[in-house]
């Protein structure tokens, strides 16, 4: 008897967690689990207007190798966007026509972004190419975390903007 009430309990907690997670998803908010924005719970804004430098938004990243590859690193993490990624959460540094160049700092049209060094290897001491630097296309969007390890279009590039799912709206977190 005692273990059909703690199966009972078990299925039920199943149900409850399922609920709320199918609920959180088509509500639009997502878990934080990175160190690159504050740990915790997230929304997902529509955006009523053309993003701008400065907005903090979630994104997809497009199914490309090279993503497949930082997945496979533990760059990313899975999730429910093509390729099987999660949503990155990412402040849009730079806007189509803008000039990128990289070196030991980023630079965007003549200014640096603040704490954004390179770095040349991961954690796991593996080699990682930085983005050649140029011009952001038209469609696309340059991306920065100020967490100096996050992966971001440092060593990515611009991404298409077809990606972008909103602003980011942080609910409850904590951390830095």
């Amino acid at each position: 008897m005692k273990a059909r009430g703690i199966l009972v309990a078990l299925v039920a907690a199943g149900i409850v967690m399922s609920g709320v997670a199918i609920i959180g998803f088509f509500g639009g908010y997502r878990l934080n689990l990175t160190p690159s924005e504050p740990l915790g719970l997230w929304r997902i804004v529509q955006l009523d207007r053309p993003v701008r430098t400065g907005d903090l938004v979630f994104i997809c990243l497009p199914p490309t190798e090279q993503f497949r590859q930082a997945l496979t690193r533990g760059y990313l993490r899975r999730g429910l966007c093509d390729g099987g990624v999660a949503p990155l959460i990412k402040t849009v540094a730079a806007l189509p026509g803008q000039r990128v160049e990289i070196g030991a700092d980023v630079v965007i049209d003549g200014q640096s972004l603040p704490n954004l060094r390179l770095r040349h290897t991961d954690g796991d001491g593996r080699a990682i190419a930085p983005f050649a630097g140029g011009i952001v296309p038209p469609g696309y969007l340059y991306l920065h975390s100020s967490f100096e390890s996050s992966y971001d279009s440092r060593y990515f590039g611009p991404v298409p903007d077809a990606g972008l799912l909103g602003l980011a709206w942080p609910v409850f977190t904590f951390g830095p």
